[in-house]
């Protein structure tokens, strides 16, 4: 039996006093752009808080740290505040060390732009607060494109305005491929929802736990055969890994690929690849599947969840800091950094009226993108405790469409092995 970290009890005997508190916060950012960043935040709340000290650790990825972060909870040493993956949500519901924020104190979740906070209300709760948030875009090369007769100024829209933009730009005979395109399950999600169609049963495990997948369907067939005919026709290249979105960005960046589509926070540093590799940088909307509505995009990225254990001052003071890193204004840095949304209408307003639009335009089509998402059952995203070998399963079927194995054979395939992983993890709540 496949292993799950779920309910847990616990026992902290850490007291904090309101007049010397620690507060700890586990993230998920290495690197020294964000990481310092969330420093410096940590180091403003400290200074504008007398006695309260929000300490910022790095603790690995995102897996890693939810983790690390059932292993303290074990030990009684849970931190307080800790940043966690949007698709393990469930599974940090199912572990019981955490709290839902909106239990907390009041908290006026109104200016949280509403499909970002849609994604982490479960049960009618929200249970932990939106922080890093990104949707997919298409990025394209503005000089290839022209190079190869093709219009900049209209990118293609869906699959099939994609396979005949790869077929004029493959006739222009320029030395490369069309589409860098990594086999990765969070695409696969969008375009199910793009279709309007739930990935899981029992409204995408947000009404009840899911059973059951809704890969073997027309809306999932569509997205394993636009894989297998980029593939088919030679437009596709990818370095071989499953979901390497870093592996594709630097394709596209080294002037490998005319497109790729990717995370609206890899925005800022494909930017610099532009300007370094001599090339101009495009941005349209995310291309969906033909003959679908535009239904809008599922949030990726993380969120802040406060520990169960942290008595209630500290939790208070943990939601605090949490709250002060993603205001109005931060969140307008944090997006000027990093290309994640800000999460905030007040951060995107401000924005506006700094004219950082005017002097960004590629940031504004993943924004308009978001905002004209309505939130419904499809684009709230799929939610179950065994996500991260769902998604592992779908990564896994889109490379063997890319070997050469029929479509609907592998949707067979997939169906089946989610609805496994779906029946095992749910052992565990009977």
């Amino acid at each position: 039996m496949k292993k799950y970290w779920i309910a847990l009890p616990l026992a902290l005997s850490f007291v904090a006093s309101a007049q010397n508190m620690t507060v700890e916060f586990w993230h998920t950012f290495g690197d020294a752009k964000r990481g310092d960043w969330i420093q410096a935040r940590a180091d403003d709340y400290n200074k504008a808080h007398p006695g309260m000290t929000v300490v910022a650790v790095y603790k690995g990825i995102s897996n890693e740290t939810l983790q690390a972060t059932v292993l303290a909870a074990r030990q009684g040493k849970a931190p307080a505040l800790v940043q966690v993956d949007g698709t393990s949500s469930q599974l940090a519901l199912d572990s019981g060390i955490f709290q839902p924020v909106s239990g907390i104190k009041d908290v006026d979740f109104r200016d949280y732009i509403k499909p970002v906070v849609s994604y982490y209300t479960i049960g009618g709760k929200v249970n932990s607060l939106p922080f890093n948030s990104s949707s997919p875009v298409l990025y394209f090369n503005k000089d290839l494109m022209t190079k190869a007769g093709l219009d900049p100024k209209k990118p293609p829209t869906t699959f099939d305005a994609i396979l005949k933009t790869c077929a004029t730009f493959d006739a222009a005979k320029l030395g490369m491929k069309c589409i860098a395109l990594t086999p990765f399950s969070w695409l696969f999600e969008q375009w199910m929802s793009e279709q309007n169609a739930q990935l899981l049963n029992n409204g995408n495990g947000r009404q009840a736990r899911a059973t059951a997948s809704n890969v073997d369907s027309d809306a999932g067939r569509k997205i394993f055969g636009f894989y297998k005919d980029l593939n088919d026709k030679g437009y596709l290249t990818n370095t071989g890994k499953l979901a390497d979105t870093v592996g594709t960005n630097a394709i596209f960046g080294n002037q490998k690929a005319l497109m790729t589509i990717n995370s609206t926070a890899g925005l800022g540093n494909l930017l610099d690849a532009a300007k370094q590799n001599g090339f101009k940088l495009g941005v349209g909307v995310l291309p969906i599947p033909d003959g679908s509505e535009r239904n809008g995009v599922v949030i990726g990225g993380a969120s802040l969840w406060v520990a169960k254990s942290a008595p209630k001052p500290e939790a208070e003071t943990a939601l605090d800091f949490a709250l002060f890193m993603t205001n109005t204004e931060n969140m307008a840095s944090w997006h000027k950094l990093t290309g994640y949304y800000p999460v905030r209408t007040s951060s995107v307003n401000l924005l506006r009226k700094q004219g950082w639009f005017s002097s960004n335009p590629l940031q504004i089509v993943a924004f308009n993108q978001l905002l004209k998402t309505k939130p419904n059952i499809a684009n709230a995203g799929a939610l179950t405790g065994a996500n991260i070998e769902m998604r592992t399963i779908i990564e896994q079927n889109i490379q063997k469409v890319l070997s050469g194995q029929g479509v609907s054979e592998v949707a067979k395939t997939t169906n089946e092995q989610i609805n496994a992983a779906l029946l095992e993890y749910n052992k565990n709540f009977k």
